[in-house]
């Protein structure tokens, strides 16, 4: 019996429902990612970044243009204990573009992203980017490595919602990733001018500083696992941290005043007192000043209290 041809109609609508499917995708497949949608004409593209430390990495890279907000600011504030408000994850859900820290450091943020896989695909996580995937410090923004990795996810992932603007984008990513590369550089002199140099941190946010500078971090592990844990060290290990200062036992001491406290105060007033110096080292912007700003100055301190060449 002949086949009989169907109706146009009919193939059309079967096809329709064929493209459907597809773009749904079958039982346990895995769904393609969609394409990124292009902003409504006159809407501004939005960067929330949790940060102004990211939020200046991302501003570099963005342009003019694109508004960036940092949702942690105060450079007397401790990232580590922020509370979001509701407004912070309204701003989250709203952005084009997320630019977070990850491994741990802003929770807040992640807790956020777990509940909306659609705006997982609108985030980028420095932590995720560092060179040493094996190295779970997650104080990254000091890492060379995870910088320019976030530098180049800002720009591929804004350059594909505006097309016009991808040369533009990836020509500021590249002058920006020259300039960290340039920094790591000025570091690394630092190791080469002083060999053997060694520190105390009164919390490893230098981790990724110190080891690009090639200065050994002597700090005794129970008393950075007790810093970061927020709780007080053993008293043997008080005593080690102590001792190492107050005999000059370091080059220097790295003190983070944004996560003071009267045992760290403490230490830094016996490095003082021995005469070891005091670098201070923060963990968001202090005002006026952008990332590459921080960094150099940041690392010309590091080399004057090693007595390098700054």
């Amino acid at each position: 019996m002949p086949v009989r041809p169907r109706p146009v109609a009919v193939v059309a609508l079967a096809l329709g429902a064929l493209l459907l499917l597809a773009g749904c995708g079958g039982s346990g497949g895995t769904q393609a990612t969609p394409a990124p949608q292009a902003p409504t004409p006159g809407r501004t593209l939005t960067v929330v970044a949790t940060t102004n430390v990211w939020g200046s990495v991302a501003s570099a890279i963005a342009g003019p243009g694109v508004e960036v907000r940092s949702i942690i600011q105060d450079p007397a504030a401790d990232p580590h204990s922020y509370e979001s408000t509701p407004a912070d994850a309204a701003a989250i859900t709203n952005a084009d573009l997320v630019v977070y820290n990850g491994g741990g450091y802003d929770e807040w943020v992640e807790q956020i992203l777990d509940g909306d896989p659609a705006l997982q695909g609108r985030a980028v996580e420095a932590f995720a980017l560092r060179g040493d995937q094996a190295q779970e410090n997650e104080h990254v923004w000091f890492d060379p490595t995870a910088v320019k990795g976030v530098v180049t996810q800002v720009a591929d992932r804004l350059a594909a919602v505006e097309p016009a603007q991808a040369d533009a984008l990836r020509q500021r990513a590249s002058t920006f990733s020259g300039r960290v590369d340039e920094e790591a550089a000025r570091l690394a002199a630092i190791g080469q001018a002083r060999p053997g140099s060694r520190v105390l941190a009164t919390e490893p946010i230098a981790h990724y500083l110190l080891a690009s500078a090639g200065v050994a971090d002597a700090t005794p592990p129970a008393f950075s696992e007790a810093i970061e844990n927020e709780t007080d060290p053993p008293a043997a290990t008080l005593a080690e941290a102590n001792q190492l200062v107050g005999t000059r036992g370091v080059n220097a001491l790295v003190f983070n005043p944004q996560t003071e406290t009267p045992l760290t105060v403490g230490l830094r007033d016996a490095a003082t007192g021995a005469g070891v110096p005091v670098v201070d080292v923060t963990e968001t912007l202090p005002a006026g000043q952008d990332y590459l700003t921080w960094l150099g100055a940041t690392r010309t301190e590091l080399a004057r209290a090693l007595g390098a060449p700054a």
